[in-house]
């Protein structure tokens, strides 16, 4: 258990801390910041999701830094990635604050990426994040950002930025999913 893992592990640990915290009213009251007005706890939450994503960052760092990349690591750092973000874009579909079928379109693409790479490994195969892979986790970590933190900053020019931001990242979602499937057809070509 290196310390690029541990790192990780926090990561997953700090998941249901966040949920709690945005989901359970303890009455802290709201605020007004940059323009946007938004609970209490939803500020509070969107810092433990920006310190969560941060970690990813961290991790990978340390990783390659240090030449403490791991099997064990290349399996936790996207699945802590996947349950941080899923967790996130559930918990936003809950409160009305991001549409359904993209959450739906978003998690599709996470479930079957995640099948591609099961039926990789079960061939000795580990798949690695590509860059368009990076950029969609980063894209999703900006837009789910600009949602929980009510579109600050932005809301002062009445410009929907959470919005867009999460329209970029269904775009690279998609973009990325697809990339992975296309590079790895053989597996599906080749299957008997």
């Amino acid at each position: 258990m290196n310390l690029p893992n541990k790192i990780t592990i926090s990561r997953i640990c700090l998941i249901p801390l966040f949920v709690i915290v945005i989901l359970f009213d303890f009455g802290w009251g709201t605020m007004k910041l940059f323009g946007a007005e938004m609970p209490v706890n939803h500020f509070v939450a969107a810092m433990i999701f920006i310190i969560a994503s941060t970690t990813d960052w961290v991790d990978g760092y340390y990783a390659r830094k240090y030449n403490l990349v791991t099997t064990l690591g290349k399996f936790l750092d996207p699945l802590a990635d996947k349950l941080l973000v899923s967790a996130a874009f559930i918990v936003l579909v809950e409160l009305g604050m991001a549409p359904s079928w993209i959450i739906i379109i978003i998690l599709s693409r996470e479930f079957a990426v995640t099948g591609l790479r099961a039926i990789l490994a079960g061939e000795g195969e580990i798949v690695a994040a590509s860059q368009l892979g990076k950029i969609k986790t980063w894209a999703q970590i900006v837009a789910i950002s600009a949602l929980l933190l009510h579109n600050i900053i932005f809301e002062l020019f009445n410009i929907p930025f959470d919005m867009i931001a999460l329209y970029v990242a269904l775009i690279f979602t998609i973009w990325s999913g697809w990339e992975y499937f296309y590079l790895n057809r053989r597996v599906f070509v080749n299957s008997k």
